[in-house]
C-alpha cells in the first residue's frame, strides 16, 4: 500500500471499510461533519487491550471538540476471556478487534494497533517486557504518532504504578513516556522519518480518575493543581444525544467482554494530568496550539468559507451548499502539499457525496471467490437531490476497461449495470493480516511495513468512480461488498472475501490414544471453488503409523465438503504430536483450515489457520459417569471430555430437574455459568440435594460478579488470585487425597506443558470444611491455596476449581486431561 492510500483508509475507514453498507448521513449528521471541517487538531489516546479505552473521553474529543481523535491499543486481546463464544486466542482476537472498530464507528474515532500479542494476564510491566519485543512495540508506536501526528497524547494508565493494574497496562504507559521525547529525532527509526517526517507532540497527559485513587473519598481530597478537570457531560442539540450516551453505546459494542453500558447524563468531569509539556489554561487540553486553518499555509480563507457554509447550511435541503463546498474544494486544492491538505480534501469530498444523496454501490451475490475465479458484481448510482452530477469512469480495482461512463444521475432515477470481473490470480486472501505470519508469543509478524497499526486489511477489490459536479471531478473508491437479503432481517451486507481454492478441517481437535490402541480419524476438505482437484497428505512425526497416506479428490463443486477416514495407530511411548495437513492443486499448496466468525455485532470474519490437530498417547484412566455440561459465558470442554471417553450431555441452567439430575453421575458447570445462567442459580437447592444424595459437582471458575455468592454448600469467597506463570511449580497439598490416586496417579509432571496460566479467579477464603489439593504462585508471590478445593456432602462431593482447563484440554496438554479424569472418576 502506498502512503497516498494508506492516508485515504485512514480518513475513510469508518464509513467505507467497517460500515459494510454505503451510509447515508442525516443533515444534522452532515452538519456535524461540516463543523469538524473548520477544525484541525488531532489527539491520540493510548492503552494496552481492545476495552481499555474511556469512550467518554474519545467521544469528547471526535464530538465536542470535533479533533480527530484515535485509539492506539497495543494489543488486540487475543489473551482475554470470551463470553459470547468459544473463540479463544487468535480467534478471540480477531473479534475483539472488530468490536473496537465498531465502537469507533459509534464515538468517531478512528483505531490502530502494536504488533503486540496479548499473551495473557501479566502483573508487573517486567514480565511483560519479557515477553514483548520492546523496540518493536516501540516502533509501532512511533510510526502511528508520526503518521497520525496527534497534538497531544492521553495515557489511559499510570506509568508510576506497576503492580497494581494489569503489565500491559502499565507497560503502555512506560512506553509512552520513553517514547515521547524522541519523535521529534530524526535519528530515531530514521525509515518512519523518511516517510513521515518527525513529529513532536505538544502534551503527554494521564487520564486519571478516583479509581486510580482508591475510593471517591480519596480523590476528593487530593491535590488537584496538576490536573485539567473537562466537562464531557455534553448534549448535541442537533444530533438528539449526549456525549455519554454516545460513550455508552461504543462501549457496549464490547459484547464479547460483556461490557454492555448504561449512560450517564448531565454534568460529568474527567480529569487529565500533565506529565510532558506545559500545563494548558482554561481547562482546554488543545490551549496554546492552532487548531484553525491559519496552521496551514495559505489556508486562512477557507476557514471563513466553511464558516459561510455552515451559517447558510439548509437542514431540509442541504444539498444547496453544493456551491460553497466546491469552492472550499477549489481552494484546498490550491494549498501547497501538506498533512492537513489531504486529510481535509478527503473529509469535503465526502461531505460533498452527502450533501447530494449520492447512493453508489458495488455487490455481488457470493460471498467470496478465489483468486482466477470470474464473478457477477451488481452495481447501482443514485443522486437523490437536484444538482446535476454525472458519474464517470466506474471500474473496479481489477477491471482492465471502464464498466460505465459519462452517465448522468438525473435526481432520484437510479442507474443499474451489471458487470464480469475476473479475481487476478496474484490477488491476496482477506484475511486478518497479522495472522498470516508464524507469531510468537508475545509478537505477531506482519508481511509489510504499510500495514503498521491499521485495525484490519485492507479490500483490494474496490469499486472506484468518479462524480462529476460543477466543473470538478472528484473521485472516491468503495470496497465491493456481499449483500442478500434475509427474510427476518432484510437487507444484509457483509465483507466480500477472497479465500484459497480449499480449506482443510480436522474433525477432532484433539485425538487421544490409549493403551496403544488403533484408531480412525477423521478430517474433511471443502472446496471454495468448482472442479476442485488435488492430493491431501498427512504430515505426521515419526512413530505414528498411518493408513493411507494420501487422499485424493475430483472435481470437487464450490462449498462441497468430502469426508475421509484415516487408521492411526500410535507411538509406542507416551507421546504428544501436532499432526497437520496439507493439498497440492494446480493453484499451488493448500495448508489452512478456513474458519468463520458469524456475529450479529460484528462484520462475519474468516480466519486462516494452519490445519493442525493434536494426538497425544497417554497412559489415562477414567470412569464411566455420566456427565451433563451446564454452558456458562462459552467453552468447549464437553467436546474434549467426550474426546477422553465419557458419556457427556449439554444442559442450560433450565435443564436441572429432579428428573434429569436422577439420569446423571456428575453435574460440570462452564466457565463463568454462576456469573450467566441465572437458572442455575435458582436451581440451587435441587443440585444441593443431588450432591447430598451422592452425586458430584464440579464448578470451574466464575468471576467475583457471580449472580449468587452461594455457590458451594459452604461459604468460599472468590477473589481475582491467578497464577498467570504456567509454568509455576505446584505443591501437592494433600498428595494422598483420592482424587490424587484414582483411577490416575498424579505427580507434578502433569503440570507440564500448561499453556497461558495456570488459573484465574481462585477463592482465597474459604469454609473449613473444604480441602484444598493446590498451591502455586507467580514469581515473589504467596503461594495461593485456591487452585482447588473439594468438599464432601451428604453422600456427595462438590469440586471448584480455578484450573484454566479451558484452555489446556484445547491445547491437548496431557496432565489437564489426568487432572480433570480424577476429579470426575475419582472415589
Amino acid at each position: 500500500m502506498k502512503k497516498n492510500s494508506l492516508l485515504l483508509y485512514l480518513v475513510t475507514a469508518v464509513t467505507f471499510l467497517h460500515a459494510q453498507k454505503p451510509k447515508q448521513l442525516s443533515s444534522a449528521e452532515i452538519y456535524h461533519e461540516l463543523e469538524k471541517l473548520n477544525v484541525l487538531a488531532s489527539v491520540l489516546y493510548v492503552a494496552a487491550h481492545p476495552d481499555d479505552e474511556n469512550t467518554k473521553l474519545i467521544s469528547y474529543f471526535a464530538n465536542d471538540v470535533k479533533a480527530r481523535t484515535a485509539y492506539l491499543s497495543l494489543t488486540r486481546g487475543d489473551g482475554g476471556q470470551n463470553l459470547i463464544g468459544p473463540e479463544l486466542r487468535e480467534l478471540l482476537g480477531v473479534i475483539r478487534t472488530q468490536e473496537l472498530i465498531k465502537a469507533r464507528e459509534v464515538d468517531g474515532g478512528y483505531q490502530f494497533f502494536s504488533r503486540a500479542n496479548d499473551f495473557g494476564f501479566s502483573k508487573i510491566p517486567e514480565e511483560t517486557l519479557q515477553i514483548w519485543n520492546k523496540q518493536e512495540v516501540i516502533e509501532d508506536m512511533a510510526y502511528v504518532i508520526r503518521q497520525w501526528k496527534p497534538d497531544v497524547i492521553v495515557n489511559r494508565f499510570d506509568h508510576r504504578s506497576p503492580g497494581t493494574t494489569h503489565g500491559h497496562h502499565t507497560t503502555s504507559a512506560l512506553l509512552m513516556m520513553e517514547l515521547f521525547d524522541q519523535l521529534n529525532n530524526p535519528q530515531f527509526y530514521p525509515d518512519q522519518v523518511q516517510k513521515f517526517g518527525t513529529w513532536q507532540p505538544e502534551r503527554l497527559f494521564f487520564n486519571t480518575s478516583w479509581w486510580f485513587y482508591g475510593s471517591r473519598e480519596k480523590f476528593n481530597q487530593a491535590d488537584k493543581s496538576n490536573l485539567v478537570a473537562l466537562e464531557v457531560g455534553t448534549y448535541f442539540e442537533t444530533l438528539g444525544t449526549s456525549n455519554q450516551e454516545i460513550a455508552a453505546l461504543s462501549r457496549s459494542q464490547h459484547q464479547s467482554q460483556g461490557f454492555g453500558s448504561t449512560a450517564n447524563r448531565g454534568l460529568e468531569t474527567e480529569y487529565l494530568e500533565i506529565l510532558k509539556g506545559s500545563k494548558p489554561a482554561n481547562f482546554n487540553p488543545l490551549q496554546g496550539i492552532d487548531t484553525s486553518w491559519n496552521r496551514v499555509k495559505n489556508g486562512a480563507g477557507i476557514g471563513t468559507l466553511v464558516a459561510n457554509v455552515l451559517r447558510d447550511y439548509d437542514f431540509k435541503q442541504p444539498s444547496k451548499s453544493i456551491d460553497g463546498l466546491l469552492e472550499i474544494r477549489k481552494k484546498i486544492l490550491a494549498l501547497e502539499a501538506s498533512h492537513w491538505k489531504k486529510i481535509k480534501l478527503e473529509e469535503v469530498e465526502k461531505i460533498i457525496e452527502q450533501v447530494l444523496g449520492v447512493y453508489v454501490e458495488g455487490v455481488t451475490s457470493e460471498a467470496f471467490a478465489t483468486p482466477g475465479e470470474k464473478i457477477n458484481i451488481r452495481l447501482e448510482g443514485l443522486n437523490r437531490s437536484p444538482v446535476p452530477v454525472k458519474i464517470k469512469n466506474v471500474r473496479t480495482t481489477f477491471s482492465k476497461h471502464a464498466i460505465a461512463n459519462d452517465l448522468a444521475l438525473e435526481k432520484n432515477q437510479p442507474w443499474l449495470e451489471d458487470a464480469n470481473v475476473s479475481i487476478p490470480m496474484q490477488t491476496k486472501f482477506t484475511v486478518p493480516y497479522w495472522l498470516t505470519e508464524k507469531s510468537t508469543e508475545g509478537m505477531y509478524q506482519i508481511p509489510d511495513v504499510n500495514l503498521t497499526g491499521l485495525p484490519d486489511t485492507p479490500r483490494e477489490f474496490k469499486l472506484l468512480y468518479d462524480l462529476e459536479i460543477g466543473n470538478q471531478l472528484i473521485s472516491y473508491q468503495k470496497p465491493i461488498v456481499y449483500k442478500y437479503n434475509d427474510r427476518v432481517k432484510g437487507e444484509v451486507y457483509q465483507p466480500f472475501d477472497i479465500l484459497p481454492v480449499a480449506s482443510l478441517q480436522w474433525n477432532q481437535k484433539v485425538s487421544l490414544f490409549f493403551n496403544n490402541k488403533t484408531q480412525n480419524i477423521s478430517f474433511s476438505v471443502t472446496a471454495n471453488q468448482d472442479n476442485l482437484t488435488g492430493t491431501i497428505k498427512i504430515q505426521a512425526p515419526e512413530g505414528w503409523k498411518i493408513n493411507p497416506t494420501n487422499f485424493e479428490v475430483s472435481n470437487l463443486k464450490k462449498n462441497q465438503t468430502q469426508n475421509f477416514n484415516v487408521q492411526v495407530s500410535p507411538t509406542k511411548q507416551d507421546n504428544t504430536s501436532e499432526i497437520y495437513l496439507s493439498m497440492e492443486t494446480s493453484a499451488g499448496n493448500v495448508d489452512k483450515e478456513v474458519i468463520s466468525i458469524t456475529y450479529d455485532h460484528i462484520p462475519h470474519q474468516k480466519v486462516l489457520l494452519p490445519t493442525k490437530t493434536v494426538w497425544s498417547q497417554q497412559n489415562i484412566k477414567i470412569g464411566k459417569e455420566r456427565i451433563a455440561y451446564v454452558m456458562g459465558a462459552g467453552d468447549e470442554v464437553p467436546n474434549y471430555l467426550q474426546t477422553l471417553g465419557y458419556e457427556v450431555q449439554t444442559w442450560k441452567g433450565s435443564d436441572i430437574n429432579e428428573e434429569s439430575l436422577s439420569k446423571i453421575d456428575v453435574l460440570i458447570t462452564g466457565i463463568r455459568a454462576f456469573n450467566t445462567d441465572r437458572d442455575l442459580v435458582n436451581k440451587r437447592e435441587l443440585w444441593l440435594q443431588a450432591i447430598a444424595n451422592g452425586k458430584k459437582m464440579i464448578v470451574q471458575y466464575n468471576t467475583s460478579d457471580v449472580l449468587t455468592k452461594e455457590i458451594g454448600p459452604y461459604p468460599l469467597q472468590i477473589s481475582r488470585d491467578r497464577v498467570t506463570e504456567e509454568q509455576a511449580e505446584v505443591s501437592f497439598l494433600l498428595p494422598n487425597h483420592p482424587l490424587m490416586q484414582q483411577p490416575n496417579k498424579l505427580s507434578n509432571s502433569d503440570f507440564n506443558g500448561w499453556v497461558q496460566e495456570l488459573g484465574l479467579y481462585f477463592p482465597n477464603k474459604w469454609d473449613e470444611k473444604y480441602q484444598a489439593l493446590f498451591a502455586a504462585n507467580d514469581l515473589n508471590e504467596t503461594p495461593k491455596k485456591g487452585l482447588l478445593l473439594t468438599t464432601s456432602y451428604g453422600k456427595g462431593t462438590f469440586i471448584y476449581t480455578g484450573l484454566s482447563f479451558f484452555r489446556q484440554l484445547p491445547a491437548g496438554v496431557p496432565g489437564a486431561y489426568r487432572l480433570i479424569a480424577n476429579m470426575i472418576s475419582s472415589k
